[in-house]
């Protein structure tokens, strides 16, 4: 018998994510895929699938599934990111660890402690078709499989994977308060009348804030040519654009693949994940990666 996972409860947001569609901008479509990819990839590495299995991005907790099937041996189950307090039939199992679970089971998250998204893998992944290469949602587009409900049913598929699962992983805590993230200069840092407001402002993550983009609140950052036009730019995950109003906005995985506010910075890569945690109302300081070039320098 193949082994399912009924959604019963999906909390504010629920969505099947892998690593995205990369290779498509050209096309007009963004790579998507989960927002944090250290906590994806390692929630399919405590069940021993490969990085690219689609697991399940729960936002802000209140999630709940029953398992069917799987079996004497039960369905293996990993749960990363943010620490719900993951439990089966109530009784805590606890985050970056492994358990299994068996047919009638109930797997269910409460409201994270820290951090936002939490990511629920089983040993095999789950079977969902594919749109362009990937089984993630786009919010922006709306482009793969849709938004979990209540009453979805997926299957599991077959375990393949030839190396040993991990029993527990240590996993530095995320950040309760302020979040420090490493920015790369540039490529129209030259567009503020003092781009070094960014390094010394501490910002306010709103909630505004989603897949699309992280927009933040603090002392506005200047135009130096407010009338002047930016033609639109290829964007990426992590550019830091700043609008008309000087209020940044940290671009997500589901972000546009063109821009034409000015992008003063770009979250170094190994930061990029710290984003997809950050909640409303968190406090965020950012540090330049490397000495900024000044302007007419």
């Amino acid at each position: 018998m193949t082994a399912t996972l009924e959604i019963l409860k999906t909390g504010p947001l629920a969505l099947v994510e892998d690593l995205g569609r990369p290779g498509l901008a050209h096309m007009g479509v963004s790579r998507s895929g989960a927002a944090d990819r250290r906590s994806h990839t390692l929630a399919n590495r405590l069940v021993a699938n490969p990085n690219d299995r689609a697991t399940i991005e729960v936002t802000f907790g209140g999630f709940s599934a029953r398992v069917h099937g799987g079996g004497k041996e039960g369905v293996a189950v990993a749960v990363t990111g943010a620490d719900a307090d993951p439990s089966a039939n109530g009784k805590l199992f606890g985050t970056n660890s492994i358990h299994y679970a068996h047919d009638g089971d109930v797997i269910s998250l409460g409201a994270p402690h820290t951090g936002l998204r939490s990511y629920v893998a089983v040993r095999g992944g789950f079977v969902v078709d594919p749109v362009l290469g990937s089984c993630s949602y786009d919010v922006m587009s709306a482009l793969g499989p849709r938004p979990l409900q209540a009453g979805d049913v997926l299957t599991i598929g077959e375990h393949t994977a030839e190396f040993p699962e991990l029993d527990q992983a240590p996993v530095a805590a995320i950040a309760e308060d302020l979040l420090e993230l490493l920015v790369v200069p540039g490529p129209r840092d030259d567009w503020f009348v003092d781009p070094d407001a960014l390094v010394h402002t501490e910002w306010v993550v709103t909630d505004r804030s989603d897949r699309v983009g992280m927009r933040l609140n603090g002392r506005p950052l200047q135009h130096r040519w407010p009338d002047r036009q930016l033609s639109s730019e290829g964007a990426t995950r992590g550019a830091i654009q700043v609008p008309p109003n000087g209020l940044p906005v940290i671009l997500g995985p589901d972000h546009p693949v063109t821009g034409g506010y000015p992008v003063i910075g770009v979250v170094a890569d190994h930061d990029i994940d710290k984003v997809g945690q950050i909640r409303p109302g968190q406090h965020v300081r950012m540090h330049w990666s490397r000495p900024r070039q000044p302007f007419g320098g």
